[in-house]
């Protein structure tokens, strides 16, 4: 029985024959996606195609993962990989991170099975409207809860200001010395 993830991952690869030929140069082996909580293990097959490696199967490359900088490498699927730790099998390893950048799912493809082609693009449009706007909205949002703990609540401080602050302390510190020298030196002539 093949998992959720292996069937997904093989939906893409049957659309792409170069990601196919690429994988396929990797038959047998063994790759471990490890988010700490979850382990995902997937082999290369020799159509070019993956399926679920059991636990006994020896990896060939493992790639882990913080839970936590998942939603990063979700927005920046292109530089996923730097936020990632990598043992093992380079050659292998390499093939994954090429088939992550470039494999991509074509929703309005699968949705004009479904419904036909002129309602897939205008429910696919739609859907990147939607996520365009909340976006937006995201963004908004932090701008806005930023500029109350700046502007109206300060909780937060500006770089700008605590540099300026360091500055006036550091030159506050110089003057008080030079005082101090002053003072000592009229003490002196006296």
């Amino acid at each position: 029985m093949i998992s959720p993830v292996s069937a997904a991952i093989n939906h893409l690869l049957a659309r792409e024959p170069w990601a196919r030929e690429k994988l396929a140069r990797h038959a047998g082996k063994v790759a471990v996606f490890d988010a700490g909580l979850v382990a995902l293990r997937l082999k290369a097959g020799a159509d070019g195609m993956v399926e679920d490696a059991t636990a006994d199967e020896p990896q060939n490359v493992t790639i882990r993962v913080k839970l936590s900088d998942l939603p990063v490498i979700l927005q920046n699927r292109e530089h996923a990989f730097s936020y990632v730790q990598i043992e093992g099998d380079a050659d292998f390893a390499n093939a994954v991170s090429q088939l992550s950048e470039n494999l991509r799912w074509e929703a309005e493809e699968d949705l004009a099975k479904l419904v036909g082609d002129a309602a897939a693009v205008r429910i696919a449009g739609t859907a990147r409207s939607m996520l365009s706007a909340a976006k937006t909205t995201q963004q908004k949002l932090v701008e806005n809860v930023a500029e109350y703990f700046l502007e109206e609540n300060p909780v937060l401080v500006r770089p700008q200001a605590v540099n300026d602050f360091s500055s006036e302390v550091t030159r506050l510190r110089d003057d008080v010395e030079r005082l101090a020298k002053r003072i000592e030196k009229l003490k002196e002539s006296r």
